[in-house]
């Protein structure tokens, strides 16, 4: 089987261009930081990376060649000031398990962010559960923990076990603002940006079941309005949390 191109000539980019754009992503954010964290509000920084295919398909690679396209990245993200790398909208196992090992190999933390389709499941048919014990049976544990984006949380609220173990590995969630499918969203001719204020009443749902869930962000279609809601949502649980 032919090898796919480097992730750099898929992005149109060589590989040296990708290393310095990803640099000077990386120093934007440091520069952030230093102007805005404190003492009590801690800002780590992470080198996002996306699928090398299709967020909405599922993905076809062995995890040798996963590793291997993803490695340049990983690499320049642990010569930075990155304190982690993490991967959103993951459509399958082996891309996951092949940027893990990347990210082990380049002594780096990473975290991993499957995508889910209208029923709970990946795109490949796997439950998040079957993902995320067959990453970590490959890996050893490797991933410092794992998230859920690019869905509504219609899409995989019922999918979310609050009694078995493999859920305490889940700490974050980046949902879309639209209920509509991937296969919808991607015939939309407009922008479904869906209910900021419902938004937030459903990830407060999500915070108080699972309150390890506390990395929260959006994903399609949402904005400032739905992290403003998202925040007026959740504040009291956290500020409870940390009263504890």
């Amino acid at each position: 089987m032919a090898q796919q191109p480097d992730w750099g000539a898929k992005l149109g980019y060589s590989l040296e261009q990708l290393d310095a754009l990803n640099r000077q992503s990386i120093d934007m954010m440091v520069q952030i930081r230093d102007e805005m964290e404190t003492p009590d509000l801690p800002m780590p920084i992470s080198g996002n990376i996306g699928p090398l295919g299709d967020g909405y398909v599922a993905g076809t690679m062995s995890t040798d060649e996963a590793e291997r396209l993803h490695s340049p990245q990983v690499q320049t993200f642990a010569k930075t000031q990155a304190d982690m790398v993490s991967t959103f909208t993951m459509t399958n196992t082996d891309e996951a398990i092949g940027l893990t090992r990347a990210a082990v190999k380049a002594n780096i933390p990473v975290v991993l962010s499957f995508t889910v389709e209208t029923d709970g499941r990946l795109p490949t048919g796997q439950t998040l559960k079957e993902a995320i014990e067959t990453v970590d049976a490959a890996t050893g544990t490797a991933p410092a923990y794992y998230m859920i984006n690019c869905a509504h949380p219609t899409h995989f609220e019922q999918a979310l076990k609050a009694n078995e173990a493999w859920i305490q590995r889940v700490r974050g969630i980046r949902a879309n603002a639209s209920k509509r499918s991937h296969a919808e969203l991607d015939e939309a001719a407009d922008l479904d940006d869906g209910n900021p204020v419902e938004l937030g009443e459903q990830y407060r749902a999500l915070r108080q079941s699972f309150r390890q869930f506390n990395v929260l962000g959006g994903c399609c279609g949402t904005d400032h309005r739905h992290v403003e809601q998202i925040c007026f949502a959740c504040s009291d649980i956290a500020g409870a949390q940390a009263a504890e």
